[in-house]
């Protein structure tokens, strides 16, 4: 299949996705949760502070809860962690891609890629990894899409499964997750680190949010 034919199609589920989500409504099922801020605030032994979200980001991004964490290495080298819920995807509020937010806050991406990270439990897990640059700043950046149980890399996917869910749960919840560390030595360190930190904090999200 060519890439103009599997645009095509991808686009075509999206709308079928989309049509679905709004046909399939019959008053959602809001499920019960615990607060992202219980999430440990001591991970792997490093300690962490909450860092204050901005009021504009509430009204962009209409999120339900939301947790921005810094989590410090030893060394002084920082690990951001920053976490979106919704309750619901079926009124306009959507989960965002940090694809757009990237370049409109002045980061561009240097490489775009993705890759499959395994878990304690022997799972393996697809994730988006993105190195970003803005200036002489450069950043490892890793995210999914979690929600369910599942773990996605893809938007489109992850839009698709959100029709599925509302179809067979009737709910749209899903939440995204990002994690962030500075490239300070060398690209090979930064992966290490935050890959490491994320197979941790998988496990961590699936305990606050439902399956």
């Amino acid at each position: 299949m060519n890439f103009r034919a599997r645009t095509i199609l991808v686009l075509g589920l999206l709308l079928t996705a989309t049509i679905g989500l709004h046909a399939a409504w019959h008053g959602e099922k809001i499920p019960l949760v615990k607060p992202l801020a219980d999430f440990p605030k001591q991970l792997a032994g490093l300690p962490s502070q909450d860092l204050p979200i901005p009021a504009w980001q509430w009204g962009a991004l209409h999120e339900d809860d939301h947790l921005s964490r810094e989590y410090m290495v030893p060394g002084g080298v920082p690990l951001f962690l920053s976490i979106g819920y919704y309750k619901s995807q079926r009124t306009g509020a959507t989960v965002h891609t940090p694809t757009n937010c990237l370049p409109g806050n002045g980061w561009s991406v240097t490489f775009p890629g993705r890759m499959r990270m395994r878990l304690g439990d022997g799972r393996e897990v697809p994730v988006n990894y993105y190195v970003v640059q803005k200036g002489l700043d450069k950043q490892v950046v890793v995210y999914w899409y979690q929600a369910h149980g599942r773990v996605v890399a893809s938007e489109y996917w992850g839009r698709l499964y959100t029709m599925v869910d509302a179809v067979r749960l009737n709910r749209t919840d899903a939440s995204l997750v990002r994690i962030t560390t500075p490239i300070v030595t060398d690209e090979a360190d930064a992966r290490n680190r935050v890959l490491s930190f994320a197979k941790l904090t998988v496990p961590e999200v699936q305990k606050l949010i439902p399956n």
